[in-house]
């Protein structure tokens, strides 16, 4: 009988502490997030206050506990020792604030019996430490990928059943985030990446849990490829046509540049024969080369750019966008010609582009030729008409209006010969 009353005090002692705990009113405002217990066997249920640990310093915890209580009363505060199963003092007390704090707090459990005279209330707490620590590397590295590869590693968050000490463990989520500057690139521990950046890159390893705890592992990636980038300036003109390729590859140590035939020549030659023709005109291996196309045609120009080390070779290809064009010979002559000052087709000129070598005669009405000019070399007129010029004057005197005769025979540079001739005229008077 007397166990049996025993029991039934025991078991109301805990009903009345169950129903003071359901009115628990601590917190912990500086705490990153927070958890309940999940005892086995102790009837009730706490909160876990949960504190980051920042490059192995843990922040000190603190708990608030806040009560309806009004006047004059004693706050208690005891810490549970896991060795001794019991809760020890660890601070006391006494004031008309409704509310207590304790600050600077190490793991554990926290316990505070606030007391105004026979009225109690009680309220438990945890204080866990949350400790990652995390470390990043690049592996595998080529010219096609590299791998970021990540680890960390974790203390156990442990606390008890405040009823038979049952060691207990807080189940964390843990997960892993990979970020190019504020750019998140992977969610998994140990990615790969492929078509590695040209230039030496940092990646942050983030390893961060569903409390807001988190640490972070920088790593530079040192680039070992390459990518080539050209320009071509200009693209189109007589020939010869003198051409400046820049140079805009990227993380390259050495240049092969491919400067290819004409490609009608190309053809032409490959219809003839099944044997591989060679359509390679010239390699130079200059950071900035700089080429005189000679002929007329179209051409292919080709960039290799390579990045050497110790280990590896990566190599990057890229073509110009667009043909090298070297115009076809042309020649042009005007049929009027007015030499009155007005500033409008004063001079006689011949227009003529892409020759090699040229000729210009002018004759007068009665077959004697007047004027004369020869190159066996055209160069430099780049789309201008030549500076080979009449200015309608024999002998520092005005010539006679009237009908004059011209020829222009030359070699193009597409080995084409090239014949203009004919009759112009030749006015003075400014109203014609």
């Amino acid at each position: 009988m007397g166990k049996e009353i025993k029991l039934y005090i025991t078991f109301f002692i805990l009903f009345i502490l169950n129903l003071s705990l359901s009115r628990a009113q601590i917190t912990s405002p500086g705490s990153a997030g927070s958890a309940e217990t999940s005892y086995p066997v102790f009837q009730a249920t706490d909160s876990i206050f949960i504190f980051c640990s920042q490059n192995g310093m843990t922040k000190s915890g603190d708990l608030q506990v806040q009560t309806s209580l009004e006047g004059t009363k004693t706050f208690l505060w005891e810490k549970y020792n896991p060795e001794t199963t019991v809760f020890e003092f660890y601070f006391s007390e006494s004031t008309a604030n409704q509310q207590s704090v304790i600050t600077g707090l190490e793991e554990g459990c926290y316990r505070v019996t606030v007391k105004q005279g026979e009225t109690s209330e009680i309220y438990r707490a945890w204080i866990l430490t949350d400790q990652i620590s995390a470390s990043a590397k690049v592996a595998g590295s080529n010219c096609e990928s590299f791998i970021l590869e990540g680890s960390f590693t974790t203390e156990p968050m442990i606390y008890y059943d405040l009823a038979d000490n049952t060691q207990l463990e807080l189940i964390r989520d843990i997960k892993a985030q990979w970020k190019e500057g504020q750019v998140v690139i992977a969610g998994v521990l140990s990615p790969q990446i492929f078509n590695p950046p040209f230039s030496d890159t940092e990646y942050t390893l983030r390893i961060y849990d569903q409390f807001g705890c988190e640490t972070n592992s920088t790593v530079l990636y040192q680039s070992v490829v390459t990518k080539a980038e050209f320009s071509a300036d200009p693209q189109q003109g007589e020939a010869p046509l003198t051409v400046n390729f820049n140079n805009q590859s990227k993380n390259g140590d050495q240049y092969e540049w491919f400067f290819f035939r004409d490609l009608d020549e190309i053809k032409k030659e490959s219809e003839n024969t099944l044997q591989p023709v060679d359509s390679i005109m010239v390699v130079a291996y200059d950071q900035n080369p700089v080429y005189t196309y000679e002929n007329s045609g179209t051409y292919m120009v080709k960039l290799v750019s390579k990045n050497i080390s110790d280990t590896l070779t990566c190599v990057d290809t890229t073509y110009l966008e667009d043909y090298i064009i070297v115009d076809t010979s042309f020649v042009a002559v005007p049929n009027v010609f007015t030499p009155n000052g007005d500033g409008t087709n004063d001079l006689f000129v011949v227009k003529f582009w892409s020759m090699k070598s040229i000729k210009i005669q002018i004759y007068n009405r009665w077959g004697k030729r007047i004027h004369y000019w020869k190159s066996d070399d055209v160069r430099g007129f780049e789309d201008t008409y030549t500076q080979t010029v009449w200015d309608g004057r024999l002998g520092g005197r005005f010539a006679s209006p009237g009908v004059y005769y011209y020829v222009v025979e030359g070699m193009g540079r597409d080995d084409k010969k090239r014949k203009a001739h004919g009759f112009f005229h030749l006015f003075r008077d400014k109203n014609n």
